[in-house]
C-alpha cells in the first residue's frame, strides 16, 4: 500500500496544484463554484492525499501530486536540490559587475569578492547542491544583492563596517522543505543586502488569485444584498 497520501505536502505542492486548477477554469472544465471550491481545498491540504483529489478528475492526472500540474514550470524543493554544480565557486567584480540568475546551480560553498564594483545573486529559480549551503560575500566599497524567494530558508551573519549587511522582506516563514542557506561575510564601504521578492510568475498568479476572490465576493453580495421596497 503507497505511503503518498500520509506524505506532507509543501508550499510548492500546493501552488501547483492551484495552477493546474486555474487552467482548467479558464479552459471551462470547472465552473468557478468549482473552481472556489477546489483552490480552497487545496490551500487547506496538509497532505498528497488531500491534494490528488483535486485534480485527478482534469488531463494528465496520473495519480501523483507533481505530474498534473508539471506544465506550470514550478519545482517543487526537493526537485531543486542536487545535481550538477557550475564548474565555478567564486564570483568575483573589480570596477565592474557579476550575475548569477535563473536556473543555475548554488554549490555547497560560493565564494563573491566587489572591489568598487558589484553583483547580483538571485536564487529564486536556483537548484542547491545540497540542502545546506554557504554563500560568502565580501565587499570593499562595493555591494551584492542576494535575491532569495519568500519561504527559502535563509541565515543572515555578516558584519558591516561604515556600511550594511541584512536582511529584509522576510514576513513569510520558510518551507520546512526548503533548503538551508547561511549567507555570511562582510561589507566595508559597501553592502550587501538580502532580499526576499516573489517572481514575475507569482506576482502574476496572486493578481489572478485576488481577481477570482473579488469576483466571488461581489456575486456573494449581490445575492445576500436586500431589495429595496419600492412605493
Amino acid at each position: 500500500m503507497s505511503e503518498l497520501p500520509e506524505m506532507r505536502a509543501s508550499d510548492s505542492e500546493r501552488e501547483r496544484v492551484a495552477e493546474r486548477l486555474r487552467e482548467a477554469v479558464a479552459e471551462g472544465r470547472l465552473t468557478m463554484e468549482e473552481f472556489e471550491e477546489r483552490l480552497d481545498a487545496a490551500y487547506r491540504a496538509r497532505t498528497h492525499g488531500e491534494l490528488e483529489p483535486l485534480v485527478s478528475d482534469l488531463p494528465s492526472a496520473s495519480g501523483a501530486v507533481v505530474a498534473p500540474v508539471a506544465s506550470s514550470g514550478a519545482l517543487s524543493w526537493s526537485e531543486r536540490i542536487g545535481g550538477t554544480v557550475d564548474p565555478s565557486r567564486f564570483a568575483f567584480a573589480l570596477w565592474g559587475g557579476f550575475g548569477r540568475r535563473g536556473a543555475w546551480t548554488v554549490p555547497r560553498l560560493f565564494t563573491t569578492f566587489t572591489l568598487m564594483g558589484g553583483g547580483e545573486l538571485d536564487l529564486r529559480e536556483a537548484h542547491f547542491e545540497d540542502r545546506d549551503v554557504v554563500i560568502r560575500c565580501f565587499a570593499i566599497m562595493g555591494g551584492v544583492s542576494v535575491v532569495v524567494p519568500p519561504d527559502l530558508n535563509v541565515e543572515v551573519n555578516g558584519f558591516g563596517f561604515m556600511g550594511g549587511f541584512g536582511e529584509h522582506g522576510g514576513d513569510q516563514a520558510p518551507d520546512p522543505s526548503a533548503p538551508r542557506v547561511r549567507i555570511t561575510g562582510f561589507a566595508l564601504m559597501g553592502g550587501v543586502g538580502v532580499e526576499r521578492k516573489r517572481t514575475k510568475a507569482e506576482k502574476q498568479r496572486l493578481k489572478a488569485e485576488r481577481a477570482a476572490e473579488r469576483e466571488r465576493l461581489e456575486q456573494g453580495g449581490g445575492e445576500d444584498r436586500p431589495r429595496k421596497e419600492l412605493g
